[in-house]
């Protein structure tokens, strides 16, 4: 069974950090498994826009993306994803241009080019699956006119599990979701959709970990069996997420109150 890992931009900033976690999924491939990876870029697009001097900003947690940065989103996003795929080893850095991998259709105008999933390419992930290669994907698609479009990278891992009826793992920078926010051990290791929406109602889970659960809950709705947020800051913790031991595991069922 695949699982697509969405290892996220602020967790692959610190170089060793990243070839740490890369082996770690090269670990899982090895002892057999089938990940799929799909990564983000945000620090990485930030300051190559600065260096090109393109202004950038973001509405409703979406970068506003125009055509002379999307060439900057484009260039860096798959220097990234061609690294990711180097460090795991047997893997292929893709974006939705390759196959027609990723395909979308334009959100709202004033978001410039950006997309929204409308469908994945799970023919050519299967037959990389079976050829025994890693995916590694960048959040990139391509629209009805073969035209690029910059899609969240969250929503590509979730469209990309639901497809493919997989597992989905976000590694991020926070050890899980919280049962306390004012206490960082209370990772909730177990969270049902019902509860996660409650708590998002009556500000338990707030900030910024509000994306990091709805993209989970995102995947769920989907088609993916169950989504971990786990910490991906270390080589250790991105293990205990990748293997299902570490973070907290979100799913349709009722809520298990248990934390590690």
């Amino acid at each position: 069974m695949p699982v697509v890992v969405k290892y996220g931009g602020n967790a692959m900033t610190d170089e060793p950090t990243r070839a740490a976690v890369a082996r770690e999924i090269r670990a899982l491939f090895e002892a057999g498994g089938s990940p799929v990876v799909v990564h983000g870029g945000g620090p990485f697009i930030s300051a190559a826009l600065d260096a090109a001097g393109l202004p950038h900003r973001f509405e409703r947690g979406l970068r506003v993306t125009t055509p002379a940065s999307l060439e900057v989103i484009e260039r860096v996003l798959t220097v990234l994803s061609k690294q990711l795929a180097q460090d795991i080893g047997p893997a292929l850095g893709l974006t939705g241009r390759d196959a027609g991998l990723l395909l979308a259709e334009a959100q709202d105008p004033e978001l410039g080019r950006v997309g929204r999933i409308t469908a994945v390419n799970v023919e050519a992930l299967g037959a990389l699956l079976r050829a025994r290669f890693v995916p590694v994907i960048a959040c990139l698609a391509v629209d009805a006119d073969g035209a690029l479009l910059n899609v969240n990278a969250d929503e590509v891992a979730g469209a990309v599990a639901g497809a493919l009826g997989a597992g989905a793992v976000f590694l991020t920078n926070v050890p899980g979701v919280l049962d306390d926010p004012s206490r960082p051990g209370s990772v909730l290791s177990s969270l049902g959709r019902a509860e996660a929406e409650a708590r998002i109602a009556d500000g338990r889970i707030a900030g910024g970990m509000i994306p990091k659960v709805e993209a989970a809950l995102a995947a769920l709705r989907q088609g993916a069996p169950y989504a971990v947020v786990a910490d991906g800051r270390t080589a250790l913790s991105a293990r205990d997420g990748l293997r299902g031991v570490g973070g907290t595991r979100m799913h349709e069922g009722v809520t298990e109150m248990r934390m590690p």
